[in-house]
Formats: structure tokens, sequence, C-alpha cells
């Protein structure tokens, strides 16, 4: 895509409705400003309402209508949806859920990944669909499936799943006393000597075995990754000079997205800012979910960009844009005034190159007609339609074609072997990997920082202060690659760093292992707050309450110059170490918003960074030159010398 400026989509499904409105559809959309349209990822039936006898007809009109529109056509895989012929022909392709229940066809994306049979169908449907259409002059690029993850489906815990794991395990260690050895079955007498013995880790007794639960979710990772590889390489033969993408789902924890990006052009998320809020847990309290009901946080949403844009290293789509309310979340309340205006702005100065809003008109039928659309049930245009028919594109530059555009000196690292380990064994109820990470995320923008979102093995070269917050994998080359990064930037580490090797195995000689030398520090304790309960600590020139962990370290002074920077003032752990500083990095053990937001300050100011400290609910982004000031609060915030009206933008030259 070479076009200068942020382009505008829609997500629309010409099987729902009369043929004679897709032309008229095509031409509003047009007229609207919109650049690309995406269908067909839920019509599998329709293209092929019988195995093996294909029905192209309609689809072929409603391409040629889209393209005769002087619309550019995202086609989408249908693989989400299996057709009732496949799952009642062959059940042997629907997936088992945790309680070791089959989920069941009459809904969506009821399928196991590892299913030989339906890996053969999804490689047929998508070599037909390609066939037909990779060179079809209206078809832009391809999307694959749809939301690897969405409602659990990453992972089936049984049928083709369980059937394949054990391989995987065998190829993977060679030997059962190799595995046995990495998993430290000899604790609870959880030898294995049979390959045929292991099972996906479900419906046991009590807790499972964190090694046994890490190389499941290994496995079913790299299950969904060569599903979609399959998909990718059937485009690339017979699609060659088009886009592939896949639209990837907001704090999805079943894969590893960084594995299943690759071999993608472009990565693209689906963005629901006021859904995506009632479903948080972890961070933030009722109250905040209050006050944000009408807009979603604007670091839940920038979190996600930034992660997106940083699993390959450059521009992104946000395939699906919330445009009014939604309908699976708990509550569902209508967005303010200004809300579907500011999301899109707020896409791309985060580095997004389209944004594309789900749906053109309202569903008029089963499950999601309580969702909106851009036209409501009756064709009236909405609250979204309305927001963006007076945009004016040329204001959101694109710059360079790369992620360049958006130019960060702060990384924050996260990894998903990390999360699932922390994930498995919290520790402490009201504590997740997502909502550590966001509280360090949301303190460095409420610092007025842009960040990258990178994996912790990725080039971090560039930056001047990198922030860790879960790190919780550690292996002796990630040690050593964070080693050389401090030797030109300023890191900070979380709480819970390095306490897992590899395997899911703490290490032999205590926490962090390998990246003790680095830290200057060994853990001692570890303390898991209920609700109600705190700590204090105290540092040079500012004190502060710690709520729902704390941890503390012996500082090894006498070998690595490492000081004490806070200490516990009172509980189990008085006069302990709550912060360590050697040299340029830091490691806080204590969970407190204020002390993170104060600690991360000072850091930023140690790396030569300009600190701002923002009024609730405004945020600053920066793409292309130019500065996105938002106002996500319902009422008008004075900023810069100016008033920002409610839920508004403003787009300011650098």
């Amino acid at each position: 895509m070479n076009d200068p400026h942020l382009q505008l989509a829609v997500c629309d499904y010409p099987e729902h409705v009369p043929k004679d409105r897709w032309a008229d559809y095509a031409r509003q959309q047009k007229a609207l400003g919109l650049s690309y349209v995406r269908i067909a990822e839920f019509a599998w039936a329709r293209m092929e309402p019988r195995e093996g006898q294909y029905e192209w007809a309609w689809l072929d009109e409603a391409v040629e209508a889209s393209a005769a529109a002087g619309l550019k056509v995202v086609l989408c895989t249908p693989t989400a949806t299996p057709p009732a012929w496949l799952a009642r022909r062959y059940p042997e392709i629907l997936p088992v859920d945790r309680e070791g229940k089959v989920r069941d066809f009459g809904s969506r994306r009821h399928y196991d990944f590892a299913s030989p049979v339906y890996r053969e169908h999804s490689r047929r449907i998508t070599h037909a669909l390609a066939e037909r259409y990779g060179q079809h002059p209206g078809v832009a690029g391809w999307q694959t499936d749809n939301e690897f993850g969405c409602h659990d489906t990453a992972r089936s815990w049984g049928g083709a799943s369980a059937a394949a794991f054990p391989g995987w395990l065998e190829a993977k260690y060679g030997t059962l006393e190799a595995l046995n050895t990495a998993w430290g079955n000899a604790f609870w007498s959880m030898d294995y000597s049979e390959w045929n013995q292991i099972r996906p880790p479900n419906l046991l007794v009590t807790e499972v075995n964190p090694s046994h639960l890490l190389d499941f979710y290994r496995f079913a990772s790299d299950t969904v990754q060569s599903f979609q590889s399959e998909q990718v390489a059937i485009l690339r033969e017979l699609s060659p000079d088009r886009f592939v993408t896949h639209n990837f789902m907001i704090f999805e924890s079943g894969f590893d997205h960084y594995e299943v990006a690759k071999g993608l052009d472009f990565v693209s998320w689906d963005n629901y800012p006021t859904g995506m809020l009632e479903f948080f847990t972890g961070w933030g309290s009722e109250d905040l979910k209050t006050r944000y009901a009408r807009t979603g946080h604007p670091d839940f949403i920038s979190f996600q960009h930034d992660l997106y844009r940083g699993l390959l290293h450059r521009p992104f789509w946000v395939m699906e844009q919330q445009c009014g309310q939604v309908n699976w979340a708990p509550y569902n309340p209508l967005p303010a005034d200004g809300a579907v205006g500011l999301w899109t702005m707020q896409a791309w100065a985060h580095g997004a190159d389209v944004v594309s809003y789900f749906r053109w008109r309202a569903a008029t039928m089963a499950q999601e007609v309580m969702h909106s659309g851009l036209l409501r049930h009756d064709e009236t245009p909405d609250r979204g339609h309305h927001e963006i028919e007076g945009f004016r594109l040329e204001q959101f530059p694109l710059g360079a074609v790369d992620s360049k555009t958006v130019q960060p000196k702060v990384a924050l690292l996260h990894d998903y072997e990390s999360l699932w380990l922390y994930d498995v064994q919290k520790h402490a109820a009201s504590l997740s990997y997502w909502a550590q990470a966001v509280t360090y995320y949301a303190a460095l923008r409420g610092l007025g920082q842009d960040v990258d979102i990178v994996h912790p093995d990725a080039d971090l070269s560039g930056y001047a202060l990198i922030v860790a917050p879960a790190l919780t994998l550690m292996t002796p080359e990630r040690a050593e690659h964070l080693e050389e990064a401090a030797q030109h930037a300023h890191i900070v580490f979380g709480p819970r760093t390095a306490y897992r090797t590899a395997s899911g195995r703490t290490p032999e000689d205590g926490q962090p292992g390998v990246l003790a030398g680095l830290l200057g520090s060994k853990l001692l304790n570890f303390d898991s707050l209920r609700p109600g309960l705190s700590v204090r600590v105290q540092g040079p020139d500012h004190a502060c309450e710690v709520h729902t962990w704390a941890e503390s370290y012996r500082a090894l002074e006498e070998r690595h110059g490492a000081d004490v920077v806070y200490r516990y003032t009172d509980g189990p752990q008085h006069g302990r170490a709550a912060v360590v500083r050697h040299g340029s990095v830091t490691v806080i053990g204590a969970h407190s918003e204020e002390l993170i937001e104060h600690l991360l300050a000072g850091e930023l100011r140690a790396a030569g960074l300009p600190v701002e400290r923002l009024p609730e609910g405004v945020r600053l982004s920066r793409r292309a030159g130019k500065t996105l000031v938002q106002n996500w609060n319902a009422e008008p915030v004075q900023y810069g010398g100016q008033t920002l009206g409610p839920v508004s933008f403003e787009v300011m030259d650098d």
C-alpha cells in the first residue's frame, strides 16, 4: 500500500442481505470515504454447501460489486466456521474443552487445530478460494481464518490434540528420562515410562505441574502456527502479489503471537474498547471502569496497538473497529459522542495504516442482532457513520513505509511463555501477568511516553529505557542479551523476574538465577497480600503503600556494588530491600502504582528522556512528525494552554 495517509475500511456480509443491496452498499461505502471492504470470513457453507460442491456465483457477484464501486476487497479463508456437513460427517474435527466436553456445531471456531481431517479440508477450501480469486483485480489481499483463540479455542484438551501431544514431546525431548527430569516428575510420583501415558493436563485432582502445562501450551501454539502456515503457503502460491494478514484478539493468551505472526505481510487486530474494559481484571477499580465505560481505557487500547505493531516491527491494520455498542460483554454501554473518531485516530497514531469498522449494517439475524454497525437495522446511518463521514484523512500521514514512523525510545518486554508460567501459579488471585504488564505500561504512558512492546530476545539497541514488568522465564542466552542491552540502556525489572528456567522449574541456585549478576541481588521472600492487607516501603525521598505483591532481596553489595533504594518499613519483611539498583539496572519487588510511576519517572530522566506527567485521561501519541493529543474524559480538560473538549483529539505538528 503506497497511499500517503490513513485509510478506512469496513467489514461487510453480503450473504446476510438480499443481492439487490450489494451494489448500493458498495457505492455508499465508497462515498463515505472507505477504501477497503473485508468479506467472507464466515461463509464456508455458502461457498461449499455440500462436500465438493462449490457455489461461487454469489461471491463472484459480491466481489464484482465492490470492485465496480472502486473498493479493494480483503477476502478471508472461511475456516473459522466449519459447515454442518463437515462437523457431522467428520466429528473427529471437533475440539474438546478443558472439562473434557466436546464443543459441538452451532456457533463458531468449532475445530481442533491438530485434526488431520480438518487440516485437509482447511487446505482444500483455501486452495479452491485462492485458485478462483487469487488473481482477481478487485482482491487486494487475504485474511487467514478469523480471530485465532477467540472463545478459548486455541487449545483442544482431547481428541486430535491429545493424540498428537505425546509425539510433539518425543520430538522435543528424545527420551522419557529427559522429559521426566525437565518436568521434575519425581515430585508426586509423576514419572512416565511410555510416551502414550502422557495426556493434556486437564481434569486433574489438584494443581497441574507447571512444566507439563507450559509444554502443552507450547504444543498448542505450535499447532496454531503450523495450521496458519499451511494456508499462507497456498495463498502465496496462488496469489503471490497480494498481502496476507490475520486479525488477532484483545489480550489473547492462547498462543505465541510472535511465532504465529511470522510469514504475514503485516498484523491486524480487532479493537473493541468498551467490551475489553469490562473483561479486564486485576488492574483498576470498578470506579475506573465506570469512568471509562463509554470510551474504554486509553492504555488498554494503546497497549494492543503497540503490541501488534511490535510483532513484526511494522505498521498494522485494525481489521475490526468498534463503531457503536457491542453485544458480548457483561455490560454494553453506548459509546460517547466522539469515541469512534478518537479510537480511529489513536490507532493511526500508534501505527495503523488502515482502520476497518465492524460492521457495515447491523445484523438482523442470529447471535449479533444487539451489535451495532455503521448502518442501523433499517439501513439508516448510525452514530459511527456520522463521526467518520467528516474525516479529513490527509491530516493523518503514514510517513515512511515501516515502523520508524513511530519512534519510541522506551521498550516494554513481553513474551507469552512468561505469561503462561506467571498465570499458572499466580499466588495472588487479584494479580495476573497482563495486569502487571499494563500497570507498568500505563505508568509510562501517563508520563508522556511512546512505547514499543517487543519480545525480550529482539534487538534492543535503539532504546534508552527498557522495562520488563514480568519477565518470568529466563535462559542463559536471554540473560546475556539483557546484559548487553544494559551497556547502553537503563533497564527496570518488575516482580517475579527470572523465577523460572526454560523447562518451567526454578533455578537451582534460587531466583533470579543467571540474572543475579545483572540485578546485583538475590530473592529472599515473596508476600501475597490479600485485598485490604498492605505494607509500606520507604525510599530516600518518598514513601508509599504496597498492595497485592511484595518481594524482598538481598543486595550483593560486596561483589556487585548494588544499592538498596527502598526498604519495607513494616510487615514480616521489615527492613529488607524492596527495590535494588545496580548501575543502570533496577529491580522493583513491590506492587504499587505510585511506587512504579515514581521510579519510572526517575529512570526516564536518568536515561535522558523528557518526562511529562499528564492529566488523568489525557494521552500523547506521536507518528510521522505529528502529535495526537487525546482527551478520553467525559468533561473538558485544560492542557498545553488550551481547552480539550470531552472525548476529543487535536493533531499538532511536532
